[in-house]
């Protein structure tokens, strides 16, 4: 099982889903209309680490964070 947590603004509860990889999440994650806006301007993180590519094989027990962009100062 794979977790799935937004961070900053998005307001989503963490999901648990049986997905390979990123771009199995990305196809999940398209459907729901709050998230689809996130994803074209969020960057990836497999276990605290950034990621680039959809076909980033994932494993049991990965936690993927997607992170909006924030600004601040």
């Amino acid at each position: 099982m794979i977790r799935v947590e937004f961070l900053g603004p998005i307001q989503k509860e963490p999901l648990e889903v049986n997905i390979t990889n990123l771009s199995e999440l990305a196809k999940l994650l398209q459907d729901d209309a709050e998230l689809s806006q996130w994803l074209e301007n969020s960057a990836v993180a497999v276990n605290d680490t950034l990621v680039c590519s959809l076909e980033y094989a994932l494993k049991d027990g990965d936690k993927v964070s997607l992170l909006p962009p924030v600004c601040g100062g």
